[in-house]
């Protein structure tokens, strides 16, 4: 309890005098998520909206891709990308192996089932008397997939949600593409790890409350929106 007790003064220590080197790696683990979570989201969403309005044969075995993609082991994900990466790789020539590129390759990747599949979800939940409404009222294709989306948006938020958890938390993947190398690509997660296995537990500890604080304030503003809608 002490060490839990040392660690959050020393978090509030870091954040008040504004240490650099802990406002780089915050920096860093927003920018590498935020993006990873854009890319999964502008992918997702549509990918999701698309399945859960078709009705075509391969849908049953897209939808069991995209469940099993929720349920891949993050560190799976970071050996794919690693060895897709790496220089006897088929992608070796883009040198973005140990960069904060490869981290966000490998954070979509875990991102995007998160989120197409559970918008998928929030689709289908919608009755399908709604299409029907918007068709007889003479709304084209791409007006009744948005009227659908606008009905279920508040899934669609939660399906984000669930995507922006479950990267800015993960650090088996981007431990092994990115390397945890200081200064370049040590995010918040990974600095965890370092600190905890070197024994410097009260900065392990200001790291993890400053880790779950960010997660915290992301979900706020994510049901703020959540709640207007």
């Amino acid at each position: 309890m002490d060490e839990i007790i040392r660690g959050f003064f020393h978090a509030l220590n870091l954040i008040i005098s504004f240490d650099p080197a802990l406002y780089e790696i915050i920096l860093l683990s927003l920018r590498v998520s935020g993006i990873a979570l854009a890319i999964s989201t502008v992918v997702g969403v549509p990918v999701g909206a698309a399945l859960g309005l078709s009705r075509i044969r391969a849908r049953s075995f897209v939808t069991v891709l995209l469940y099993t993609g929720m349920g891949l082991p993050p560190v799976v994900v970071g050996l794919f990308v690693y060895l897709m990466l790496s220089r006897s790789g088929p992608f070796g020539v883009l040198g973005w192996l140990f960069t904060p590129s490869a981290m966000i390759v490998a954070q979509v990747i875990i991102a995007f089932p998160l989120v197409a599949g559970l918008t998928m979800a929030a689709v289908q939940a919608i009755d399908p008397a709604l299409r029907l409404q918007v068709r007889s009222l003479g709304a084209t294709r791409w007006q009744e997939v948005w009227a659908v989306l606008r009905e279920a948006r508040i899934g669609v938020i939660a399906a984000i949600v669930a995507g922006f958890g479950g990267i800015i938390s993960e650090v088996g993947a981007v431990m092994l593409v990115g390397g945890n190398i200081e200064g370049k690509t040590r995010v918040l997660t990974t600095a965890i790890v370092l600190n905890t296995r070197t024994g410097d537990f009260d900065l392990a500890i200001a790291l993890g409350i400053i880790l779950l604080a960010l997660a915290f304030a992301a979900n706020v503003v994510m049901l703020r929106l959540q709640g207007k809608s």
